[in-house]
């Protein structure tokens, strides 16, 4: 049950006040709390209100209290997540690394035994790893505690505050003067002053507490709560939906299905667009002078967007209905539904978009030609006469093992195919290897010359799919802190006592959390009309 300390003002104060809250006189016994009992000035932090992380430390839930209400504890956890992030940054987070190969191989292959510890580590998906978000977390329970252990206490002191206080209290603050015989017209012309440099009078017996900028108290804890929201952000940006994202590689004339959008959205490369800076324009000639290649100005997806009509068959492209045409460049997303689809990446003109061949008689004339569409399962292609070439085989990626040939991956970047020629009965009558833009034959017997008519390079583009609902989260929470930066950077809680003595003299104290020479400056000019005694700095004694 929590002890009640009762002052001899009457009021009721909580177990481990150390200025009573009414009347501001030091509470016998607990001066130990913030050394008052050494100090000829109060200690007014939290203006000696009782903090129960310094008051209760008998169960496990008040000893876990004080230990999340330590700002050296919200410091150390700060910190281990700073140095967490940036250990991340070392090498990439792995839904970065656009490769299909599995992270515990990847980060071995790619750097080391570095690496491998960075991966078994969890660094290689940071900011969705349990401990990673346990430590955000801890973080957020931290700020909270912090933010209820003292902004509680303080409310309590400022709301019972009165402007009668005890003589001590008034004594020892650090500004202090005390002028005798004072009549009523000085003591008026002082509180007229205050008012004038906006300060609100508050009265009691003859009592005057001049106030002004309460309200800058808040500052630090309004500072909390938007990092509050920042964390709560932070936290629900690793559930999907909330944010999620997606990479995908989609070539010239390819159409894909658009990543997180569970078979909703598809979108087409209609065309990839590169330009570079002219070297021979006079304003870039000084920049470009020294570089050895083309610089390019512009990375571009002339892009379609396509929404399913019908229900998604695994390996098919649906019916779909347009939705958007947008020219994406960096910078310029496109944007559908709760989506935005970046530019991110290139593979310039690194795969083959069609092969075409020419397949002629021994005597020249020709039997048609046709057109190889490496990213098209399509296998019979029709010459003339009712001929046909026909694909038997085909290695995206062409290598040679011990087996014979196969491919390394399934991107056209070094095709190689067997083809047959079938005359109209469908008799094989020609086997042919294209090989590096050449054309081996087979077989012996082979009647046709096979010639290279032309080839295609296409490009992949790179797009990075985001949905991110938290946004708008991280912008409330940053408004609120910087709303709280201001309110305690350029305000400040100012008060000033003028308490009356029997004998006619009059003491006159002030206190601020910040800024002594601005309240100094206050209490100087509120006095200017007066023969009052200009208050000192008690500090500078001790």
């Amino acid at each position: 049950m929590m002890k009640k300390v009762k002052c001899e003002c009457g009021h009721i104060n909580h177990e481990g006040t150390v200025l009573c809250e009414a009347c501001g006189k030091p509470i016998e016994g607990n001066q130990h709390i913030d050394g008052n009992d050494q100090n000829k000035l109060l200690n007014m932090r939290y203006d000696g209100s009782a903090r129960r992380s310094q008051t209760y430390k008998r169960t496990f839930i008040d000893k876990t209290w004080a230990f999340f209400s330590s700002v050296k504890v919200g410091v150390w956890l700060i910190a281990l997540a700073l140095i967490a992030s940036a250990i991340g940054t070392i090498y990439p987070q792995y839904m970065n690394a656009n490769t299909p190969i599995p992270a515990n191989q990847y980060y071995e292959q790619e750097y080391g035994i570095t690496g491998q510890i960075f991966y078994q580590l969890g660094f290689h998906e940071l900011y969705s790893s349990w401990w990673f978000i346990i430590l955000i977390a801890l973080i957020g329970i931290s700020l909270v505690i912090c933010s209820i252990d003292r902004v509680v206490p303080l409310h309590r002191a400022l709301k019972n505050q009165k402007p009668k206080r005890h003589e001590i209290f008034v004594k020892r603050q650090r500004f202090f003067a005390e002028t005798e015989n004072v009549n009523q017209s000085e003591r008026k012309t002082l509180i007229e002053n205050l008012k004038k440099r906006r300060y609100k009078i508050t009265e009691q017996d003859g009592h005057i507490m001049a106030e002004k900028n309460r309200f800058s108290r808040w500052g630090p804890y309004v500072n909390h709560i938007g990092l509050i929201i920042i964390l709560l952000a932070a936290i629900l940006r690793m559930f999907p939906f909330m944010y999620d994202e997606g990479y995908v590689w989609v070539r010239e004339g390819e159409t894909r299905e658009v990543p997180t959008t569970n078979g909703e959205y598809y979108i087409e490369n209609e065309k990839f667009v590169y330009e570079t800076w002219d070297r021979h324009d006079d304003r870039f000639q000084e920049a470009l002078k020294n570089e050895e290649f083309d610089v390019p100005s512009n990375f571009q997806t002339n892009a379609v967007v396509y929404k399913a009509k019908e229900e998604v068959v695994t390996g098919q492209l649906p019916e779909m209905e347009e939705v958007k045409r947008h020219e994406i460049r960096l910078n310029e997303p496109l944007n559908v539904d709760s989506y935005k689809i970046y530019q991110s990446g290139t593979q310039l003109r690194s795969e083959y978009g069609r092969i075409t061949l020419s397949v002629n008689n021994e005597d020249g004339s020709s039997l048609g030609s046709f057109g190889f569409l490496p990213n098209n399962n399509k296998r019979e292609y029709e010459l003339n006469d009712g001929y046909i070439a026909y694909i038997d085989s085909y290695y995206p990626e062409l290598e040679f093992t011990e087996e014979g040939p196969s491919s390394s991956s399934k991107h056209p970047r070094n095709p190689g195919f067997v083809f047959e020629v079938h005359n109209p009965n469908g008799d094989v009558e020609g086997r042919y290897f294209y090989l590096g833009e050449q054309i081996i034959p087979l077989s012996d017997d082979s009647v046709y010359n096979v010639d290279v008519e032309d080839t295609e390079l296409i490009t992949a583009t790179g797009l990075l799919v985001q949905k991110d609902h938290s946004l708008i989260y991280f912008l409330i929470g940053a408004m609120i802190f910087m709303v709280g930066v201001a309110q305690g950077l350029y305000w400040h809680h100012r008060r000033v006592w003028i308490h009356p003595k029997e004998d006619g003299s009059l003491l006159i104290a002030g206190h601020t959390n910040k800024n002594w020479y601005g309240l100094k400056e206050d209490i100087r000019q509120a006095m200017s009309d007066t023969s009052l005694n200009l208050v000192k700095d008690q500090q500078e004694k001790l």
